[in-house]
């Protein structure tokens, strides 16, 4: 039997690190075995549904680079793949649900629901249906549907005996049939099918082996194994992740910081870095590594290596691996991956409001994400730029961080303010003889090697009876205008030690 998994979405918001793992997941144990991959978009819920979360959801799976193999917009033998093209077949079941009698129609209205529900809370009962309509006579059905009286389609829950499936990482489970959700709604009076008849049918239908998802779902399960056996259809096989939660214990949500792969590309994460942490999430591959490529997550992964505890989502340690994956980037890599995020952040001076790279440009040119631009850089930024990416590559945690880093080789800074410049040591004084004597270490520094230039800077330092930091952090706040720029040597080495000595220069007579 070859292995069919599906990640089934519904379209109503942006793609979380929740779904985003459950899409992974099922994407590896897809590669590990030979299987297919299918994309499948659940849009029953028309009142939460837009077209930008279903884009959000292609757009994606295909940045981090899990390539489905069915569905989505591009098709496949068990199509279509959007829930909303299917609704016939989903009637049809239903009515031969009814014809089987395992499904009946029921004409309550929303009032008499509600009333239900009231008592049920009043009373402290268990909320759902209370089965009113299941013991109408075949006669009064069909007065109510030849009068033509709003219904939908409930199924007929067995009211004894238990419901058992068995689970890959929690071994066998079973219910009470009591305890299952009381006779739901199939087929609403809209026509428009519930979640759980959807989902079954299609699963069914596009032939799908295994089922993985949060363990959210676990209450569910037995509902669905009731509905396969009501069918007269084999179940696939269950294997329920473990859910993602915060370093408090709770389920992982927007108070915990970002939690939708939008910000995370947008806030300069990494693709390899997210996939690589996400892939460790409730799951282990081989003892004492940590970094593995997509392709190598595919061959490794194994369902019995999936934790049944819930997975801790740590943002340090994701920031660990963007900053290990950021350093293993070619000059030339790193150069592609920060430019959109330097030339849309304005230090280049060329994506003002109107400008041909401003964010309504961008937007009308179908550009949606932060790594994405319509400048191309000139010869003179792309030499300047690469000159400095070995410099910036080892301090670099997001990509986001690129643009102050390299602000000060594109514009002169604005003179900070004393109190920044003079360090907490020194005096105004004795930061202005400071930098007096670097203006002569600089114009030197010109053709040597880094190691030699620290050498200067560090006689300098000891010449003057200051450490080395209380020499050097002046020098970058008047050179660069940040606190935070790559290694101050190579930084004056590639804007210039004429430019460099002028900052000063300005600088002191400015400030001091």
């Amino acid at each position: 039997m070859k292995v069919r998994v599906r990640y089934a979405p519904s379209p109503t918001g942006n793609q979380h690190i929740g779904g985003v793992r459950t899409a992974l997941f099922n994407y590896l144990y897809a590669k590990a075995t030979g299987g297919t991959f299918i994309l499948r978009i659940e849009d029953t819920d028309q009142t939460r549904y837009a077209s930008e979360y279903e884009q959000n959801l292609y757009d994606t799976l295909s940045w981090l680079g899990m390539d489905w193999d069915e569905g989505g917009p591009r098709g496949g033998p068990f199509g279509p793949y959007v829930q909303s093209q299917r609704f016939e077949l989903y009637k049809k079941h239903a009515l031969e649900l009814v014809e089987k009698g395992q499904a009946y129609y029921c004409f309550c209205d929303e009032e008499r629901l509600e009333r239900i529900r009231k008592i049920q809370t009043m009373n402290k009962m268990a909320p759902g249906y209370d089965r009113h309509c299941r013991s109408l006579a075949a006669d009064e059905v069909r007065a109510n549907l030849d009068a033509g009286k709003p219904y939908v389609i409930r199924l007929a829950v067995p009211l004894e005996g238990s419901t058992k499936f068995h689970d890959a990482l929690l071994g066998d489970i079973e219910w009470k049939n009591e305890d299952v959700n009381p006779d739901p709604v199939l087929l609403k009076s809209d026509g428009f099918p519930t979640y759980h008849l959807a989902n079954i049918v299609d699963d069914h239908y596009m032939e799908i082996t295994h089922v993985m998802r949060a363990q959210e779902w676990i209450p569910s399960t037995p509902l669905h194994v009731v509905m396969y056996k009501a069918f007269g259809w084999e179940h696939p096989d269950y294997c329920h992740l473990p859910m993602v939660m915060g370093q408090d214990g709770q389920k992982l949500s927007k108070r915990h910081g970002a939690t939708s792969c939008n910000e995370f590309r947008n806030n300069g994460y990494l693709k390899e870095a997210l996939i690589n942490y996400v892939a460790m999430l409730g799951c282990s591959f081989e003892d004492g590594r940590d970094m593995y490529t997509l392709d190598e997550l595919g061959k490794l992964f194994l369902m019995e290596h999936i934790n049944k505890a819930p997975a801790v989502f740590d943002y340090k340690k994701l920031e660990w691996f963007n900053g290990q994956y950021m350093r293993a980037k070619t000059d030339e890599d790193l150069f592609d991956l920060s430019w959109p995020f330097i030339a849309n952040s304005g230090v280049l001076g060329q994506c003002g409001p109107g400008e041909a790279n401003s964010p309504e440009a961008r937007a009308a040119a179908g550009l949606a994400f932060a790594d994405q631009t319509l400048l191309v850089p000139t010869v003179g930024q792309r030499e300047t730029l690469m000159r400095v990416m070995p410099l910036i590559r080892e301090r670099l945690h997001f990509l986001t961080e690129a643009p102050a880093m390299v602000a000060f080789l594109f514009s002169e800074p604005a003179v900070p303010p004393v109190e920044e410049i003079v360090p907490k040591k020194l005096d105004a004084a004795k930061t202005r003889e400071a930098l007096v004597a670097a203006k002569d270490v600089i114009a030197r520094i010109g053709g040597m090697g880094e190691e030699e230039a620290d050498g200067l800077f560090r006689a300098t330092a000891e010449s003057l009876g200051v450490k080395i930091g209380d020499l050097m952090m002046p020098v970058r706040m008047t050179v660069t205008g940040s606190r935070v720029s790559p290694p101050l040597v190579g930084s004056i080495q590639i804007l210039g030690a004429d430019i460099a000595v002028k900052r000063i220069e300005r600088a002191l007579a400015e400030r001091f």
